[in-house]
């Protein structure tokens, strides 16, 4: 006679915990999150780098204004400059006589 086969499911092994892998999982977490901080800072190293070349870039633009308006900041308390922009704007020296020549159509 043939026997017939039990609806009942086989006896499973008892759950075994793979400490290996859970040890290998656990270092590729680790790993990760190394390096996503290793690459945060990366990326905030270069934002800062980034806005440090800016600003000298800003600093190097100033320091040239600076030096242009020094410039004509002695050119304008040369007492010969002084002279000739009051002259032109119309102004005499005391005691000198001013002349207006009118009329001379020049041809």
């Amino acid at each position: 006679m043939r026997r017939r086969a039990s609806r009942r499911p086989a006896a499973r092994a008892p759950l075994r915990i793979r400490w290996e892998r859970v040890g290998r999982v656990a270092l590729l977490v680790v790993l990760a999150v190394v390096l996503g901080l290793y690459v945060q800072q990366g990326l905030a190293y270069l934002s800062v780098r980034s806005q440090a070349n800016r600003q000298a870039a800003l600093v190097r633009r100033l320091a040239r204004e600076n030096a242009q308006l020094a410039g004509e900041a002695r050119t304008l308390n040369n007492p010969a400059t002084i002279i000739q922009d009051a002259r032109a704007l119309g102004m005499v020296r005391p005691g000198e006589r001013p002349y207006v020549i009118t009329g001379n159509s020049g041809g």
